[in-house]
């Protein structure tokens, strides 16, 4: 790692968010939601927040007013989704959060798919994960099985967190 890419992470260092977690399912429940827990508890160990927690049905008008309703809150920094991003005619949050976007952190969805190609092999191409900005909120929609999110979770989302709250309020 570079001396400027140290100091940059040692500047970030300790950054905590306040994060919201969507589960986007027309199935799961609070009882089921692995997915949704495993982000929970992962923002927990990770010294994160957990401000609010929703589950909403895969359709486009419940996916954006709940993300609207949540951009508007000062409280939420970061926004972690799950479920819906595959390519099935059901699955439209990234439809949805791409529309909103401002900035995209198109390396998250690219590296998301190359380390669940080191796992899942060639179905890592189905999935359309996506990042990015709202405003000066963060937004990462992940797939909604609990190993996508543990993979997401764990190699890219919360090593980085700090890191891109400390360049957001440069």
């Amino acid at each position: 790692m570079s001396e400027s890419a140290l100091h940059h992470k040692r500047s970030a260092a300790g950054r905590s968010a306040g994060c919201a977690v969507l589960t986007i399912s027309d199935s799961r429940t609070a009882d089921t939601d692995t997915g949704g827990r495993r982000i929970l508890r992962g923002l927990e160990v990770s010294g994160h927040r957990a401000v609010a927690y929703e589950i909403v049905r895969d359709e486009p008008t419940e996916i954006e007013g709940q993300l609207l309703a949540w951009l508007a809150s000062p409280e939420i920094e970061v926004i972690l989704t799950t479920g819906g991003t595959g390519i099935s005619r059901r699955d439209t949050t990234i439809e949805v959060v791409g529309r909103l976007l401002d900035k995209r952190l198109d390396g998250f969805g690219e590296l998301f798919r190359m380390l669940s190609w080191e796992e899942i092999g060639s179905p890592a191409m189905l999935s359309r994960a996506v990042a990015g900005l709202i405003g000066e909120t963060f937004v990462f929609s992940m797939p909604g099985s609990p190993n996508a999110v543990s993979l997401a979770l764990e190699r890219l989302i919360l090593p980085e967190l700090p890191h891109l709250l400390w360049e957001r309020a440069r």
